[in-house]
């Protein structure tokens, strides 16, 4: 009885496939897992050959744990097939959820593409937790921004001689003019997507309460949308 459950199993998830239409994917998890495969069959008949003496007038025990381990590998064979689909979808129910600013990974491309979704803050802006010359820190994205701009303790912590600046560009803010140095980054990243020798600005000490996120970064993504509470970047 157990035998045949377990064959069972196993027409049932190819089955499942050959309906789904995806008869590609059957075929490369049978060819890139084949010793995977032989080795759980294998293993799944030396279990029933040794637990068949446990059921012994039991049958109905033993066709409810058949049914129950039936289910568990249908939904792992399932789940393992359809991984990305079912880690895009926990992505975008994570955005919902997640607190604002937090950086979160919605998408990968075969070709290796990648897009990242920002929530809105409750005053309005997007902010995003990246990186600078691989230190953590705040960007507050700023398309009206025609650089990335740091603070100068920011500036300092990744890495920027700071009395060396000279700051002598003009920069319009809300406050009025001010002047900021003109510097270039090593890179600059939010999540996975990252931009190397990046141009950038230092503020003058006082001049920024948040470093922006500008066009130095944002235009060499390959698309940035806003929709809603959420911005996409993809990269």
């Amino acid at each position: 009885m157990l035998a045949i459950l377990f064959a069972v199993l196993v027409g049932l998830v190819v089955l499942f496939l050959s309906l789904s239409g995806d008869t590609d994917r059957l075929t490369a998890i049978a060819g890139d897992h084949a010793g995977y495969i032989i080795g759980l069959l294998a293993l799944g008949g030396l279990y029933l050959v040794f637990s068949a003496g446990d059921y012994q007038g039991r049958a109905r025990d033993a066709i409810r744990h058949a049914l129950i381990w039936l289910a568990v590998g249908l939904a792992l064979i399932v789940g393992y097939a359809y991984r990305e689909e079912l880690r895009t979808v926990a992505y975008r129910v994570a955005g919902e959820v997640l607190p604002p600013g937090h950086t979160l990974l919605v998408e990968t491309a075969p070709t290796g593409e990648q897009a990242v979704r920002l929530r809105r803050q409750e005053n309005g802006h997007f902010v995003a937790r990246g990186t600078t010359n691989g230190v953590g820190m705040s960007l507050l994205v700023d398309t009206g921004a025609s650089t990335v701009v740091l603070k100068p303790a920011d500036a300092e912590r990744a890495g920027i001689d700071i009395k060396a600046l000279s700051f002598t560009t003009p920069v319009s803010t809300a406050n009025g003019t001010t002047y900021a140095a003109p510097v270039r980054l090593k890179s600059v990243s939010v999540g996975p997507l990252e931009v190397r020798d990046v141009e950038a600005l230092v503020a003058q000490p006082g001049a920024l309460t948040e470093n922006l996120l500008g066009m130095s970064f944002l235009k060499r993504l390959r698309s940035y949308e806003f929709s809603g509470d959420f911005l996409t970047l993809r990269g």
